[in-house]
């Protein structure tokens, strides 16, 4: 008898130790849909939110669409049919998911937007992401100080570059560097030759640095055959690439013309590199651990029947709802700080920017 009540326990115990891990996988799986990784940001972005993840028990099921529409919503698709819990979409373009998340409603299945805010659409449940406007001040507000604006210094040429216009972040990153630019065009103590402003005429497609390099050619010939440009608004690394690629095929960083000063965003390692040397002027440090963290929370909150911490109730309309939002604080890095923020802070060993 005693040997029979050791068996039992010992089955019992056997078959809790079994289910251990069916309980773990009992959490999630979580879907996780990127855009590309063309981008070495996105990279980072779908690492981390899939480290911290698992770190908590969960599944997860990462894809990058490689910046393809119907990639990403064939992707999404494919999540909902598999049972995925969560969706957190970083979308290529924010104004085509409205139809596949109707279908993740009728699932009960939660929709995080990372860093792109999803539009059109009432099933979005909540959004991480920076303070976008406020990105877009810092890199105007670098210009202003390289320029010397504030002393009173001027007038400069200046051309602007925007995102690409199926990002909402595009026009809250314009829209903030324009906060700050545009009473100085107003003045006079900016001039932008081309006269091209506003994202219809300087938004960049997909974020396409060869774009960018290809406008930054035709603005060069056809308004700086006899004038210089003194500085340029970059709202991303790659694009400050492009235009960089651009200026210096164009004779700029040697001899009298020296390089404008070019703004610039997610702090990609070959752009601090151009900042240490010297051809490009900023950029914009946003920590994807961080945006990951909140993300992986709000998962955590909305699985477990939660709350997630939101901090923004009013900035993020997308057509359908006002989005809960969570904003995180970019920072603005240059050649004064991009050791102590970037290398101190952890997200680069100093050997990777050499």
């Amino acid at each position: 008898m005693k040997l029979f009540k050791s068996l039992l326990l010992a089955a019992a115990f056997g078959a809790i130790t079994l289910a251990s891990p069916a309980l773990a996988q009992d959490k999630g799986p979580v879907g996780i849909a990127m855009p590309t990784k063309t981008s070495e940001r996105w990279i980072d972005d779908g690492n981390n939110v899939v480290k911290q993840l698992q770190a908590k028990g969960y599944a997860t099921d990462l894809q990058y669409a490689d910046d393809d529409i119907p990639n990403q919503l064939a992707q999404i698709e494919n999540m909902l049919t598999k049972g995925d819990k969560v969706l957190v979409i970083a979308s290529i373009d924010g104004t085509t998911l409205a139809d596949v998340l109707k279908e993740a409603a009728a699932k009960g299945v939660k929709v995080i937007a990372y860093d792109r805010l999803i539009r059109n659409s009432e099933n979005v449940d909540y959004y991480a992401t920076f303070d976008n406007f406020q990105v877009g001040v810092l890199q105007a507000q670098s210009l202003e100080s390289g320029l010397g604006l504030k002393d009173g210094k001027g007038p400069f040429n200046i051309e602007l570059f925007g995102g690409s216009p199926d990002d909402n972040n595009a026009f809250f990153f314009y829209n903030g560097a324009m906060s700050v630019l545009q009473p100085y065009i107003d003045s006079g103590k900016l001039v932008v030759q081309s006269k091209q402003a506003g994202m219809d005429k300087v938004g960049t497609l997909r974020w396409d640095g060869s774009l960018a390099q290809s406008r930054m050619d035709n603005l060069l010939s056809a308004f700086y055959t006899d004038k210089k440009v003194d500085a340029v608004l970059s709202p991303y690394d790659g694009l400050s690439r492009g235009i960089i690629a651009s200026l210096k095929a164009a004779g700029y960083g040697s001899g009298d013309k020296p390089m404008p000063f070019i703004s610039g965003q997610d702090a990609e390692v070959a752009s601090v590199k151009a900042i240490i040397a010297g051809d490009q002027y900023s950029t914009i440090y946003k920590d994807t651990r961080q945006l990951a963290k909140v993300s992986v929370d709000m998962v955590d909150a909305v699985l477990s029947g939660g709350k997630p911490e939101i901090n923004d109730t009013k900035s993020y309309d997308n057509g359908k709802k006002v989005v809960p939002t969570y904003l995180l604080k970019p920072v603005l890095v240059t050649k004064d700080n991009w050791k102590q923020v970037l290398v101190d802070g952890g997200y680069y060993k100093e050997d990777q920017l050499k």
